[in-house]
């Protein structure tokens, strides 16, 4: 299999974007994953070797580009995607990390793990098959897991005869279903883009091809290339949790004394800045800033950074470092009104959304571990306050539906009880700080994920 060198791009270079696929089973998630490493020249030859090795021995006439995330042998024995698959590739532009997510409802908790850290979802849809309840499921989980960007990739258009009405019927009623979706979920409509495409043949993936010559819009890889990665953390609220305490090394005069060392999970943070360590509620000032050996001034989202302060502090892991609000100055408007401004409230009891993963159902008595941030307690759920009919697109309030035992992939909004108070925001004003997880204290197993508000 020949490839076409890429038309030359310019140098700028935009950052690292994580992107997630998604969607119904059979939906080409793995092939499109695969095109775009193959296409962007991502592939090492003995790679590509291998793929032409498998293909001879199933009599296949060209390489299997699924197989390049599908790694497991259970995978590529029936064909599907079970655990998700991380791929990484770059073009001139900017890097990429890919999240293929599988497409079976029973492992629809796998998606949440890929959805919780992307900027962009692609959710994939059959042209010959329309909207499925997975594809709505997935698109769902994308919304409330606060992925911002969504591309619609219409995809085996090739199928369909590269047929312009087909992809217009999907395009209206994904765009009429979303806004559905939207009131239910209770979160902003994600900015999506709709596309056509054949990930088999590479038509509208990185080269345009010539089968559909009545779309003008974006290849996937130039959508990719310009989506927004990131922005959100960098200008949210400040919030560093504490992982762990540096003592000050004896015989290393030129590092500054104790420091405290955690990964900036959204906000800014610079030297001379006062803040506010929280649960305690005691102020300070960062004096001194270090990633690793070199020292800083300033620090961002993504960051992993030693803090020094001004002042000798009982502090410890789990621990929230944040920035003291400002009173509001004359004439200028409430900060309170703004996340950048608030601090996060020490609460005992979170009223969450979950998405279950255990195999067990949800038992209200039966205490969980809760993990949030670097912070640890012990928690119990009651029994849902509502269940969302991801069919019918409605939050399910009978009395039925809440006695219903919570089972796997079902989406609930809970109260969560927690042995210790814990500093959590919304997950709509910060999403590191505002989800966690819930942990089977006897397996050790993650039995839910959720989000705060």
């Amino acid at each position: 299999m020949k490839r076409d060198p890429l038309p030359s791009l310019d140098t700028q270079d935009l950052g690292v974007l994580r992107f997630l696929t998604c969607g119904s089973v059979d939906d080409g998630k793995s092939t499109l994953i695969g095109r775009l490493l193959f296409d962007t020249k991502a592939l090492l030859s003995d790679t590509l070797a291998t793929l032409e090795r498998h293909a001879s021995r199933r009599g296949l006439s060209a390489v299997d580009l699924s197989l390049l995330t599908d790694g497991l042998i259970a995978e590529r024995e029936q064909g599907i995607t079970i655990d998700v698959a991380y791929r990484y590739f770059a073009t001139a532009r900017r890097k990429f990390i890919i999240a293929d997510a599988p497409g079976h409802e029973q492992y629809t908790r796998n998606m949440i793990t890929a959805a919780s850290t992307a900027d962009v979802a692609v959710l994939l849809v059959d042209a010959r098959k329309g909207l499925l309840p997975q594809t709505r499921r997935h698109a769902t989980v994308a919304a409330l897991m606060g992925v911002r960007k969504l591309i619609l990739a219409v995809n085996k258009m090739d199928l369909v005869e590269g047929s312009q009405a087909v992809f217009d019927a999907i395009v209206a009623d994904f765009g009429a279903w979303l806004g559905q979706a939207s009131a239910v979920t209770g979160r902003p409509a994600p900015d999506w883009v709709a596309l056509p495409l054949s990930a088999l043949r590479g038509d509208m993936v990185v080269e345009r091809g010539d089968s559909l010559p009545w779309y003008s819009g974006s290849t996937l890889i130039e959508l990719l290339e310009q989506a927004p990665a990131g922005a959100d953390a960098a200008a949210g609220p400040l919030r560093l949790p504490v992982q762990w305490v540096c003592r000050p090394a004896q015989d290393r005069a030129d590092l500054p004394g104790r420091a405290y060392a955690g990964r900036l999970e959204s906000g800014r943070l610079a030297v001379g800045e006062d803040v506010l360590i929280l649960p305690s509620g005691h102020r300070s000032r960062v004096t001194a800033l270090r990633l690793g050996e070199r020292a800083l001034t300033r620090a961002v989202a993504g960051q992993s950074v030693m803090v020094s302060l001004a002042d000798e502090r009982d502090i410890s892991r789990g621990d929230l470092i944040v920035r003291v609000p400002q009173p509001a100055g004359p004439g200028q408007a409430d900060p309170a009104s703004t996340a950048e401004s608030v601090a996060p409230a020490l609460q005992r009891t979170l009223r969450a959304t979950l998405c279950w993963l255990g195999e067990a159902s949800l038992s209200p008595a039966r205490a969980y571990l809760l993990r949030h941030l670097t912070c640890e307690t012990q928690a119990r759920v009651d029994l849902p306050e509502a269940r969302l009919d991801i069919h019918a697109l409605q939050w399910d309030t009978q009395p039925e539906a809440r006695a219903t035992a919570v089972a796997l992939n079902d989406i609930v909004r809970v109260q969560v009880h927690l042995q210790q108070p814990l500093c959590a925001d919304r997950y709509a004003d910060a999403r590191a700080s505002g989800s966690f997880i819930l942990v089977d204290p006897a397996s050790n197993a993650t039995v839910a994920a959720g989000v705060v508000g």
